[in-house]
């Protein structure tokens, strides 16, 4: 090579073969969740006014939830969560869909996930990514607005034994971690900690909140309290509430429960249950997300309403403030 040959481009940086354990880059530093999964699948053309949400895609059209999630994982997400939230062997069996194909189409939701991964890993992304399995509370499966609400009539055994089964066929499919998340009660948290026990895969707790108190009603400090001594829960925190709930929620988990905190709060907008609307205007921005770091959150994104563009912002904030 003479000095006047130009030297070759550097080789790209190979993505990771395995991303690591969650908990151990939650030590490290802060990771940035990814958006509303509904709302990105809606602007891809997508109508999802129906009881299974975005899980309905699992069957018809899985290419647009892998879309869904690569679009997250290039604006700067490192976690997808998956379309799982309301995919429940029950809410499958009211659409004819038997307990043999729903339990494939949970699995699948994992694996869309992992696809996304490797296209964003092939497309140039270098940093880890993680899978997070979602599972919603019961009220998803209900299809009624009941999340928002909590006070099922349910005992929290009998919480637990819904659970249980899809927890099982989730962490069968190998995520990085379980997304316990928008559980309205605290009687609901403690049948998901129980159920979540023996699986084998870490877990996150998310309550969704309405100012110091869960949806139920419960004080947060009891709430947050119950995942404290659960070794297989690895953050504690919020999502899908109003931004403005989110600084003394974060700050009160992490002071019960000494975990790492997340958090990813709705737009600001409201969820008309009756008309299956958003009402109101977006009260979240990505200067927020350096006060709830400061206050020990390390799993950060947005919820409903929250699209790649502002998990850009999301990223760009936590990664050079």
């Amino acid at each position: 090579m003479t000095s006047d040959t130009p030297a070759p481009p550097p080789s790209p940086t190979p993505p990771p073969s395995s991303p690591g354990r969650l908990d151990e880059a939650l030590a490290a530093g802060t990771v940035v969740l990814d958006g509303g999964m509904s709302n990105q699948l809606e602007s891809a053309g997508y109508d999802l006014s129906d009881e299974l949400w975005s899980a309905r895609l699992l069957a018809e059209h899985p290419e647009a939830v892998t879309e869904a999630h690569l679009a997250y994982f290039e604006a700067g997400a490192d976690v997808a969560i998956t379309a799982s939230y309301q995919a429940t062997f029950e809410g499958f069996a009211h659409r004819g869909i038997g307990r043999e194909r729903a339990a494939e189409l949970m699995t699948l939701s994992v694996e869309l996930a992992r696809e996304a991964a490797r296209r964003a890993y092939a497309g140039g992304v270098t940093r880890p990514l993680w899978t997070a399995a979602s599972a919603g509370p019961y009220g998803a499966m209900l299809a009624d607005g009941s999340e928002y609400r909590g006070r099922y009539g349910l005992s929290v055994d009998e919480l637990e034994r819904f659970h249980r089964p899809r927890l099982e066929q989730l962490a069968a499919a190998d995520p990085d971690v379980l997304a316990l998340e928008t559980v309205p009660d605290a009687d609901e948290a403690a049948a998901l900690l129980r159920a979540v026990r023996g699986l084998g895969v870490p877990a996150w707790l998310s309550y969704t909140v309405d100012g110091g108190r869960t949806r139920a009603g419960q004080p947060l400090e009891e709430a947050f309290a119950l995942a404290a001594d659960t070794d297989e829960v690895i953050a504690v925190g919020v999502n899908c509430c109003a931004p403005g709930d989110v600084d003394a929620a974060v700050a009160t988990a992490a002071r019960v429960t000494g975990k790492p905190v997340v958090v990813y709060p709705n737009s600001g907008e409201a969820w008309d249950a009756e008309a299956r609307a958003w009402r109101g205007r977006s009260t979240f921005t990505a200067a927020q997300v350096g006060g709830w770091r400061s206050a020990g959150a390390r799993l950060v994104g947005g919820c409903c309403r929250v699209g790649p563009g502002a998990i850009a912002s999301i990223a760009k904030t936590l990664r050079t403030g």
